[in-house]
C-alpha cells in the first residue's frame, strides 16, 4: 500500500472534453518527509512513517525534536503511518510528493470530520418528525425506546439517541483521482472527502478490489487561452 500526507482546500469543479461536469476535493500535498520505517524485525510490522509542516522548536518536546533529527528534519505537526511494504523503497529522510499517484489512480481518504456539537435524534439519527398538529405534543422527540417483545422495560444497546455528531475519524472508500499537479503541490480527487477546510488528510491507495481506470482528459483553459491569443 502506498500513500501520502495532505490538506483539504475546499471544494470545485472541472469539466472534462465532452463536456462533463466533475466535482472534485482539492487536496494539498505539501512535501512528505519519511520520518522512520518500521520492520518485522524491529516493530513486529511494516510500515512508513511520514510528516508534514514544520513546527518551530519551542513548540515541540525532546523526543520529538530528536526522533525528527534522525530523518534531519524539523519536527511535524502532522504524522501518520503508511502500512505494508508498498513504499520501502523510500529512504528515511526522503520526500514524497503528489506524484506517487496517478490521474485515474483510486484511494481511500482518512480524515476527522466536521464537529456539529450535540444534536437530536432527528438530526443525528435521521428519524421521522412527529405529528406537526396542534396539540400533539411530539414534534421532534425521540420516540419510544422499548422493544415491544418479552422484555419491554429493556432498553437496547445501538439505538439511535441525541448525542455528540462528527467530530470523528471516517474514511470515504474508493474516490478516483481526477488530476495531479506537481508544480503547485495539489490533488484532484472526485467527490467530497471528510474534514473541514486546511484540514489533514491520509490518501491512500484503495482497499478495495479496482485499482484504476482510465484517466479522464481534462479541458486546459490555459491552452485555449494561448491559442486564442495567438
Amino acid at each position: 500500500m502506498k500513500g501520502l500526507l495532505g490538506r483539504k482546500l475546499g471544494m470545485t469543479q472541472v469539466f472534462t472534453t465532452d463536456g462533463t461536469l466533475i466535482p472534485v476535493s482539492v487536496v494539498e500535498v505539501l512535501p512528505n518527509v519519511v520520518l522512520q520505517k518500521k520492520t518485522m524485525e524491529t516493530d513486529n510490522y511494516e510500515a512508513v512513517q511520514l510528516g508534514v509542516v514544520d513546527v518551530k522548536l519551542q513548540r515541540a518536546n525532546k523526543s520529538e525534536i530528536a526522533h525528527a533529527a534522525k530523518a534531519n528534519s524539523a519536527p511535524k505537526k502532522f504524522v501518520r503511518e503508511i502500512a505494508g511494504n508498498g513504499m520501502f523503497d523510500k529512504e528515511v529522510g526522503g520526500i514524497v510528493a503528489a506524484d506517487l499517484f496517478n490521474a485515474g489512480d483510486y484511494v481511500d481518504v482518512t480524515g476527522v470530520s466536521r464537529g456539529k456539537g450535540y444534536q437530536g435524534a432527528i438530526r443525528r439519527g435521521n428519524q421521522s418528525l412527529g405529528p406537526a398538529s396542534h396539540g400533539s405534543r411530539f414534534h421532534r422527540g425521540i420516540g419510544s425506546l422499548a422493544t415491544g417483545g418479552l422484555t419491554p422495560a429493556v432498553i437496547k444497546k445501538g439505538g439511535t439517541m441525541p448525542g455528540q455528531m462528527g467530530g470523528y475519524t471516517t474514511t470515504n472508500q474508493k474516490l478516483e483521482v481526477i488530476k495531479i499537479d506537481t508544480e503547485n503541490n495539489y490533488l484532484l480527487i472526485k467527490g467530497n472527502i471528510p474534514g473541514p477546510r486546511r484540514g489533514f488528510v491520509v490518501v491512500k491507495s484503495t482497499v478495495k478490489s479496482t485499482k484504476s481506470k482510465e484517466a479522464v482528459e481534462l479541458i486546459d483553459y490555459a491552452a485555449k487561452e494561448d491559442s486564442n491569443n495567438a
